[in-house]
């Protein structure tokens, strides 16, 4: 049966392709490019004191690592360009950029002159912000958000939202994608009209369980705008970027003239043409900068606040900026206020994320070796392995090394064996039709028989299934990596997976809300209706051939079209839906029409479900009907049963069109 069901997993993922699934979880940002690349950096291993051989961290042994290692990663991933720059001691230590801004041009890709999207990185800019008006006591943390809006977030659970909850993570909000990404910079909402007109379900309690959310980013930038009295790109601009001279760096969509032209292109694969800039509702992700620009920005952080006597946030607010707040399992990664923390190679590391549908970013701080590094590539690439996960480990390897510690001496298969089973994100959708991609999120983690464990689809640099061996109880590390992840049972004893991204957890699921079962119910069911409405004619074509009648009543051959019409839109359903996952890049109100006619097919496929099965029920109370007859309508029937089920299930028929 398991391999059955990956079988039909996998002609699923053929059939629909789901690009607009992955693309969507691309805009939750912190990155599922592929879902394997959440995966990645932590580790436990002690540090090499003192080696020898250790090679210095200077710009000369920076440019011949690095140069070489990006350089591999553009051809084996077909990317176009990338850029990096590690600061050091307050000063720019190393700043390199890599293949080309535009590949069509042959324009290189410059550190001072070239944009990059940094995506997600962009909140710890409005993170910042929030905190400068805390420090002029025009914010509290821990303040009711309702108190600094001019609407009203519907009550629910008993417990106010925060900025703190924001900061951390922790509203409750499920996620929210529809026109915070567009094509068209016209088409941008203000962000007043975009979070009033947007506000998301909120599925748990404030606090409680982490799940990462945009749309709550975007909520914190409107308050920025309305306690600040000014629009947030312009808050940003004069009191972040002027003070640390980030002349190359702006919110502003579309671009200001004077940096249209320096803006690097972006490319699903560098093989294949450039796609067109990527406007979003700024505060989450709408962050355009030069890799030479961070660097201020960087050193601010890791100087307390100031850069070359410019001053963005007092000492004591960065300390409590970067200090634990709250952690999913105590065991791994913290989540701080913005930044969430990393422990690799023993150090303590603050880091963001970021990825839009083309530009990928990591940004990393080492305060207690005054380091911050930042590679930002301008391609989403073959997805196969995250490069700037590869990069920063390597990066770890050679100046930072560790050595790796014994295998933990508890009974290693029988804890492989109890987190076994799938994993469903908490980040996600659970009110509304996009459901489906929270499913198609999940992660398979089986046990092997020498207890380590492997977890789909998470893959090693060789493209290989990554092995998880266990080093304390109930946590695994990469055996041949830096990742680390956790198992732990919440509140209500169902058993959940942690990562590196404190941000949100992964929840275990079973019975029919695993994937491979949701998926076998829904690619049976449309099989079925499209083979009975493809042999519907061929066997009309048949029976005149050969001169054959039914032998139906008048009744009977009423009952049968009524059936074969709830084939129709069953399958009419079924066809829209692969649609809608497989055809949009952006989700924007343009496609509401479309979303409401998949609604309404839903209903109607309901309504024909009810046919086919009192069609069926029918048949087995007529004696003189065949048995073959019986059994075929019996099939469909159960199939009518199995897409009502999914239809019900992934809230088609929810009427609401946020999302």
């Amino acid at each position: 049966m398991a391999k059955i069901a990956r079988f039909v997993e996998l002609l699923i993922c053929a059939l629909c392709s789901l690009t607009a699934f992955s693309q969507t979880a691309a805009r939750l940002d912190i990155n599922v490019h592929p879902i394997q690349n959440l995966l990645s950096h932590g580790d436990v291993r002690e540090p090499t004191a003192n080696r020898e051989n250790n090679p210095a961290l200077t710009a000369e042994d920076l440019d011949a690592f690095l140069g070489g290692l990006v350089s591999q990663q553009l051809q084996r991933e077909d990317v176009a360009g990338a850029v990096v720059v590690v600061v050091k001691d307050g000063k720019v230590l190393f700043e390199h950029g890599y293949g080309y801004a535009d590949v069509e041009k042959r324009t290189p890709v410059s550190p001072e002159n070239t944009l990059f999207r940094p995506a997600s990185i962009s909140k710890l800019f409005l993170w910042t912000a929030v905190l400068q008006l805390r420090e002029q006591g025009k914010l509290d943390l821990d303040r009711d958000v309702n108190e600094y809006l001019d609407f009203r977030i519907p009550p629910k659970f008993g417990r106010p939202i925060t900025l703190r909850n924001i900061m951390t993570h922790r509203t409750g909000f499920q996620e929210s994608v529809k026109d915070l990404y567009t094509s068209d910079p016209g088409s941008l909402e203000s962000l007043g009209t975009y979070v009033k007109s947007h506000v998301p379900d909120r599925i748990y309690p404030p606090g409680d369980v982490p799940a990462y959310s945009n749309y709550a980013a975007c909520l914190a930038g409107y308050i920025v705008e309305r306690v600040s009295g000014q629009r947030f790109e312009e808050y940003v601009e004069d009191h972040i970027f002027k003070p640390l001279g980030m002349s190359h760096t702006t919110f502003r969509q579309p671009l200001p003239e004077g940096l249209k032209s320096l803006m690097s292109k972006g490319y699903k694969v560098a093989s294949k043409p450039a796609i067109p800039f990527e406007p979003n509702e700024g505060p989450q992700g709408g962050l355009t900068a030069s890799g030479a620009d961070m660097a201020p920005f960087m050193i601010a952080q890791l100087q307390e606040g100031q850069y070359n006597g410019a001053r963005i946030l007092k000492p004591e607010t960065v300390a409590l900026m970067q200090a634990r707040q709250l952690a999913i399992n105590p065991a791994l990664d913290w989540m701080c206020l913005g930044f969430y923390e990393e422990d690799a190679n023993g150090l303590r590391i603050l880091s963001h994320a970021g990825g839009s549908l083309v530009f990928f970013s990591d940004l990393h701080l080492i305060p207690e070796k005054g380091l911050g590094f930042f590679v930002s590539y301008n391609s989403l690439g073959k997805g196969e392995i995250r490069p700037q996960s590869t990069l920063w480990q390597g990066f770890l390897d050679r100046y930072y090394p560790v050595q790796s510690p014994p295998p933990f001496a508890g009974n290693r298969v029988q804890d492989a064996k109890s987190v076994e089973g799938y994993y469903e994100p908490s980040r996600g959708f659970q009110t509304d039709f996009l459901k489906t991609s929270t499913m198609m999120g999940q992660y398979q983690v089986t046990a092997e028989k020498d207890g380590t464990i492997r977890i789909f689809p998470a893959k090693d640099p060789n493209g290989q299934l990554t092995r998880w061996e266990e080093y304390g109880p109930l946590l695994y590390r990469d055996t041949n990596g830096i990742s680390r992840v956790g198992f732990q049972r919440d509140a209500t004893g169902r058993m959940t997976l942690s990562i590196i991204y404190p941000v949100f957890v992964f929840q275990r699921v079973s019975g029919l809300d695993t994937r491979p079962a949701c998926l076998s119910i829904l690619i049976g069911s449309g099989v079925v209706f499209l083979l009975t409405l493809l042999l519907w004619p061929v066997a009309a074509l048949v029976r005149l051939h050969y001169r054959i009648t039914l032998g139906l009543t008048q009744e009977q051959l009423r009952r049968r079209l009524m059936a074969r019409i709830g084939c129709v839109f069953n399958s009419a359903f079924l066809i829209g839906f692969l649609l809608l996952v497989a055809l949009p890049t952006y989700f924007t109100s343009r496609l509401d029409p479309w979303i409401r006619l998949i609604q309404l097919l839903g209903v109607f496929s309901f309504i024909g479900g009810v046919f086919i099965i009192y069609e069926a029920v029918r048949t087995w109370r007529e004696k003189e009907r065949w048995l073959w007859t019986k059994l075929v309508n019996s099939l469909i029937a159960f199939s009518a049963i199995g897409m009502a089920w999914f239809i019900f299930h992934f809230h088609f028929l929810h009427w609401g069109l946020n999302y």
